[in-house]
């Protein structure tokens, strides 16, 4: 039984649910670009899939807008994938679990990937329909944006005819988005040398209950980090006690403040109870600093009975506690010209501890590209200064503010007329993909726009109904008005 086939637009939630059933974890996502392709070709429409697997379909303006300027619909086909501890579901295989709650739409126990799979049913129910005016559109769906934007990266002008461009990846409804920051990801790493485990038990120690959140729209939030509160821990517990890591794993996604960590560590016998008491003392000061943003945070530690396995050398052990602590994380630098904007930030969303390394993964986000070279610089400084390596990827550009644009001023038009009020002039302090198009197209008059998202890049993320249908009709009429 299909969860939304009554919920309103139904145009719009039939495609949301289809796509729904299609995994599309960044770095998954030929099965969902191949699908887009299929249903293109369904329609008798031109479509294009490139080789990172973006997909555009283009449809011809309809009577009296055959001449007007194309305009380019622009999502991302990816989503990220977070879960809750001990969910049975594989990303890989399986398809979300929609469910309904008032007016809003979740999946059970994960991400929905309504960021950015709402743009998407959009862009498939406009081209599907017959019964809508518009200019020449171009349906753009890219990949990897969550973690690279290595799809908007190959975007080619070849392909591409618009001059106009509609994101719909913002997730505030009222709200006209027309800037955002640009961002690069550092990855630092701790080589590791083991030595046997003698006579030390072993210990987890686990970090559960956070929030999390994206770590571009929720950063100013102040939201508990996983990782940075273990390095607070064992930099504590390493000032009291003898211990040895034997692994440490925290978070998914550089772009999500991550939620969870387990840290495995190998301490004398006779130590246990105060680490116990470390752990419940810690517990205590935490429920204290996070009451507001993190209340049902959890602090524990279980013995696991394990004497086989090598540990961290004394060294290792202290070069990765000194960088899990000293690394930066949060806001950095706040708008002066823009209040409540994030102008800068950093946060550590991933600790993997791999065969060889532990690798601290961060996202690093600017509106200022010189404030971007400072965080970048920082990091480098203390990651060095510990012992370990340093670098960066998958680097973008930000969206800087177009003082002279058509195209907002007839989206502030359309909204004043539906609304009786002017939309929001925003920047946001999260990369949206339009940075990389004006790079790689040039030119472009761009915005972007799109319903009420709520706690996106966590297994709470939810989208309201309401707002859906309230944006697909302010995207309709905004489209007639672009004759």
């Amino acid at each position: 039984m299909k969860i939304l086939q009554n919920v309103e637009p139904k145009i719009v939630f039939s495609y949301f649910e289809e796509i729904s059933q299609i995994p599309r974890g960044s770095g998954n996502e030929k099965a969902i670009s191949d699908y887009l392709v299929k249903f293109a070709k369904k329609l008798n429409l031109e479509v294009i899939q490139d080789e990172v697997l973006n997909v555009i379909i283009k449809k011809p303006g309809t009577k009296g807008y055959e001449n007007s300027k194309t305009v380019i619909i622009q999502g991302h086909m990816d989503m990220v994938c977070e879960k809750n501890k001990g969910t049975n579901h594989d990303f890989e295989k399986d398809s979300l679990k929609l469910r309904v709650v008032g007016d809003n739409v979740y999946a059970t126990d994960t991400t929905l990937g309504a960021d950015n799979g709402i743009a998407v049913a959009y862009g498939l129910a406009l081209v599907a329909s017959n019964d809508i005016p518009h200019p020449p559109l171009e349906i753009l769906i890219t990949t990897d944006e969550e973690t690279g934007m290595s799809g908007a990266m190959g975007v080619s002008k070849k392909h591409i005819d618009g001059e106009l461009l509609i994101n719909l990846d913002n997730e505030e409804e009222g709200q006209l988005l027309v800037s955002c920051a640009g961002g690069i990801r550092a990855k630092s790493s701790v080589y590791i040398e083991l030595e046997n485990n003698i006579d030390k038990i072993i210990i987890e120690l686990i970090i559960r209950g956070l929030k999390g959140g994206h770590s571009g729209i929720e950063i100013h939030k102040e939201r508990g980090n996983s990782n940075k509160i273990m390095g607070r821990i064992l930099k504590d517990m390493s000032s009291k006690i003898d211990f040895n890591i034997q692994s440490i794993n925290g978070g998914s996604k550089d772009n999500a403040i991550p939620r969870e960590m387990d840290a495995l560590i190998a301490i004398k016998s006779s130590d246990l109870q105060k680490v116990k008491e470390i752990v419940a003392n810690w517990e205590t000061v935490l429920l204290n600093e996070l009451k507001t943003q993190d209340p049902e945070i959890e602090i524990g530690c279980i013995v696991v009975e394990d004497l086989s396995k090598k540990i961290f050398t004394k060294e290792c052990t202290k070069k990765v506690v000194e960088l899990l602590y000293l690394y930066p994380n949060g806001v950095n630098t706040r708008s002066v010209e823009i209040e409540g904007l994030v102008e800068s930030s950093i946060n550590l969303g991933v600790v993997t501890t791999f065969e060889d390394a532990v690798r601290f993964d961060s996202a690093i986000r600017s509106s200022v590209a010189s404030l971007k070279e400072e965080i970048i610089l920082k990091v480098k400084t203390i990651t060095e200064l510990v012992g370990a390596n340093f670098e960066t990827t998958a680097g973008y550009p930000e969206w800087q503010y177009n003082r002279e644009s058509k195209l907002r001023d007839i989206c502030q038009k359309v909204h004043t007329n539906m609304y009786g009020k002017k939309a929001e002039i925003a920047a946001i302090h999260a990369g949206v993909e339009c940075g990389l198009f004006n790079e790689r197209l040039g030119g472009l008059d761009m915005i972007s726009f799109g319903p009420n998202l709520y706690d996106v890049h966590t297994p709470q993320e939810h989208m309201s109904i309401s707002s859906v249908e309230s944006i697909w009709k302010y995207l309709k009429a905004v489209l007639k008005e672009l004759k």
